[in-house]
């Protein structure tokens, strides 16, 4: 009976040392998501640029299963991308990410040419893109 109540004990106490981190600090994740925002906003704001569609696919499937491997649940998975507070969250990071590239608002070019630099420098970002110019 002591040894089951030890047991119990020391899983407790270290249940916080497997106890997943907030999905808003898993830096994968957030990396991830980031990038295709910015993607998303460079293809939308660029006419000569358009998404790699089978790759930005490709890459969702490998987050997901990276989600899944790490311990998090498809429903707190959900959660985390319905949030309204993340989403703001995710989308201001990436705005200031483009500005602070030289993406100007009302410039498109300006947003082509932040493409086409992901792209030359084949970040993720720049591996989610395609330049048709």
């Amino acid at each position: 009976m002591k040894a089951l109540k030890t047991l119990a004990l020391c899983l407790a106490l270290a249940t916080p040392a497997f106890a997943l981190e907030p999905l808003a600090e898993e830096p994968f994740i957030n990396d991830s998501l980031r990038a295709g925002r910015i993607g998303d906003v460079i293809r939308k704001t660029c006419p000569t640029i358009e998404a790699r569609m089978f790759t930005v696919w490709s890459k969702l499937e490998e987050l997901k299963r990276y989600a899944r491997a790490k311990g998090y649940s498809e429903a707190e998975v959900k959660a985390f991308l319905k949030d309204p507070g993340q989403k703001a969250r995710l989308k201001a990071e990436a705005a200031a990410y483009l500005t602070e590239a030289g993406a100007v608002d009302g410039d498109a070019e300006s947003y082509c040419k932040v493409g086409r630099d992901e792209i030359a420098k084949g970040s993720l970002i720049g591996s989610l893109l395609r330049d048709r110019g």
